[in-house]
């Protein structure tokens, strides 16, 4: 089942991994940041008073009617005309709009340190949005007229909804409808089977769609904290139906969901892990090297990886593709990045510390609050207000089908933000080893989405200086998610390349060509380049030595 709709994409794209929610919200740093404003408030009363002041004055115009106050036209809060011709409730979302105002301009003009100021501004607006009119019953004309029509059903459903979240989802508004999902019958159907299987993660081979396949396989490594069925979801949105179509044998690794009693496994042993289930792969098609791709959080695990194999000359890895991936992460790359700090990452170790792993409802639950209006508000909107079901869409399924992240990989992770050892390249001790990419001297296929909010491709481009090999960027139409399930039939998939690496992204944007299309073609083409010699294709998955388990997608997807 195939939904290509933009916003819902778009909300799939800002629930995917990023640094700020592996942090998460304290409630300690939020009510510090509280408590900043409000000492920096009595240290200056007088600037307080004259953004109330001014509030007061807008309020004035809003009740004689000459307020020019309006919403963004991409706001679909207020979409409803009620908004625009009943002088009540434009009223009601002018105040709420002169509230917001007021307080996004106070916050502006307060003595903070840049810091503390973007701190500060993300907490109000995450209460400013949860004080929007549309959120109750009465300040929702749409949800009124709703329950008018239905003769209350709408409430009666809404009701309902709210008590099956409150008992089966922890509490938050349900993103999806999952009844019409299930793995294995309508997503990751691509045929193919376990041919190796770890405590840690099962090793999947597809079957070859073509008479004859490349010699090098491709290998592909997802995040531990997501699914690997996102590179399978359905046959027209599956890079590995794509790829096998085109003759290439796909490997792909499925992770375990850890729990408590797995809390040691760390960044070295899924390393061990991914170099463990290569050999398999190499020995499986008799090759020597393969075409290694990691995405997001995965490809971190790679770059890794790929360190530690260079400095004990092993040469497997015969090309890179990294997706969404940023190796260089900075405060200055989103908003978010503020809420990221030394007090707040120790907090976020001992939390995951104390239960042995980071949940994966508890890192949905913190992506959520980081993106309120559209990860929180807007289903509370649908479920509860309207009484609609959440939409059935396969990639929030996927979203949703969340897994954990063990302490020990949490901490790692919080330690490579902390110690930047791909931007400080040499310096730090990783299994042995100095971590650095310089001498990394495979061919490097990275992709970043255009309007990623989670791994921006700005910071993604970073990486082009990191590695040293010979590196291809490309920019693909879109968000984090949307960015990478952009099959070539896909009407409207565009992307950008450029053949040269200029130190700054903006010079690079600025020399790069628009191509019609999607990037998933320039990689086949870069990739079949490099993946060796045509052969018979295999007429059995596995080998004598690694016969197949059972069918794809295997047992591990299902924990």
């Amino acid at each position: 089942m195939a939904n290509t709709d933009h916003n819902l994409g778009k909300q799939a794209d800002e629930n995917t991994i990023a640094m700020s929610p592996l942090v998460g919200l304290p409630r300690e740093e939020l009510l510090a940041a509280i408590g900043t404003v409000l000492k920096e408030t009595a240290r200056h009363p007088i600037n307080f008073a004259r953004h109330a002041g001014t509030f007061g004055k807008d309020v004035v115009d809003i009740v004689r009617g000459k307020s020019e106050l309006g919403p963004e036209p991409k706001d679909k809060r207020f979409k409803d005309p009620t908004w625009a011709f009943n002088p009540v409730y434009r009223a009601g979302m002018q105040s709420w709009m002169a509230l917001q105002k007021g307080l996004n301009n106070w916050v502006d003009d307060l003595e903070l340190a840049e810091l503390e100021r973007a701190r500060a501004q993300i907490v109000l607006n995450m209460i400013t949005d949860a004080l929007s009119p549309t959120n109750s019953l009465i300040g929702n004309p749409a949800a009124l007229k709703r329950a008018y029509e239905t003769g209350g059903l709408s409430l009666v459903k809404g009701l309902k909804n709210a008590y099956s979240d409150i008992v089966h989802n922890g509490g938050m508004p349900s993103q999806v409808d999952k009844r019409p999902f299930k793995v294995g019958e309508n997503l990751a159907l691509s045929e193919g089977a376990v041919v190796y299987r770890t405590e840690m993660a099962e090793l999947i081979q597809y079957k070859p769609q073509t008479p004859e396949v490349y010699e090098i396989p491709v290998f592909m490594v997802p995040p531990q904290i997501n699914k690997f069925y996102v590179s399978d979801l359905c046959p027209e949105l599956s890079l590995v139906n794509y790829l096998t179509q085109l003759g290439h044998q796909v490997f792909i690794i499925s992770w375990r969901n850890p729990t408590k009693e797995h809390a040691h496994w760390g960044l070295a042993d899924y390393i061990r892990t991914v170099t463990e289930l290569s050999d398999v792969a190499m020995k499986i098609t008799g090759q020597k090297k393969l075409n290694i791709t990691g995405a997001c959080s995965g490809g971190i695990t790679v770059s890794t990886l790929l360190s530690n194999l260079a400095a004990e000359n092993d040469e497997r890895v015969n090309t890179v593709t990294l997706q969404v991936c940023v190796l260089d992460p900075r405060r200055t790359d989103s908003e978010m990045g503020s809420l990221v700090n030394k007090r707040g990452l120790e907090l976020a170790r001992k939390r995951s510390a104390k239960k042995g792993v980071l949940e994966g409802s508890d890192l949905a639950r913190m992506f959520a609050w980081l993106r309120p209006n559209d990860l929180v508000w807007n289903y509370v909107v649908n479920n509860y207000l309207l009484g609609e079901d959440p939409p059935a869409f396969n990639i929030l399924y996927w979203n949703n089908d969340s897994t954990n992240l063990t302490a020990a990989l949490h901490s790692d992770y919080l330690a490579l933000y902390e110690r930047q050892p791909f931007a400080n390249q040499g310096t730090v001790d990783f299994m042995g080893n100095k971590i650095d990419l310089r001498k990394v001297k495979a061919d490097t296929f990275i992709v970043a989405g255009m309007t990623d909010h989670i791994t921006p491709w700005k910071a993604c481009y970073r990486t082009t200086h990191l590695m040293g090999g010979n590196v291809k960027f490309v920019l693909s139409a879109g968000g984090h998610i949307q960015a990478l399930l952009n099959p070539p039939l896909n009407p409207k998939a565009k992307f950008y390349w450029n053949e040269h690496n200029p130190d700054n992204p903006e010079e690079w944007l600025a020399g790069a060509s628009e191509k019609k299309g999607s990037w998933w073609d320039e990689w086949a083409v870069w990739l079949s380049e490099r993946s060796g010699a045509p052969k018979p294709a295999p007429k059995k998955l596995g080998n004598r030595k690694y016969p197949p388990i059972e069918a794809a997608p295997g047992s591990y997807v299902f924990e």
